[in-house]
């Protein structure tokens, strides 16, 4: 049997919580120019699954990926 590997864990902020039981999390990482020798933020934007519509809008979310259920 194989063993699966650790999943992916980013941190974020909800950002808007209109959807019923799905979220949208804000996630910013630093990434260094090659060019400028500086550090650079990044955004992404990621639909989350809330069963219980918990979350509030400004709340810092763990978001697992997981595999593909389609």
């Amino acid at each position: 049997m194989k063993k699966q590997g650790m999943r992916r864990q980013l941190v974020g902020t909800v950002t808007s919580n209109n959807m019923d039981k799905t979220v949208v999390v804000l996630v910013e990482r630093l990434v260094k120019s090659k060019l400028y020798h500086k550090y650079i933020r990044r955004r992404s934007k990621f639909a989350a699954h809330d069963e219980g519509n918990a979350c509030q809008i400004g709340d810092k979310v763990i978001i697992t990926e997981s595999k593909p259920l389609s």
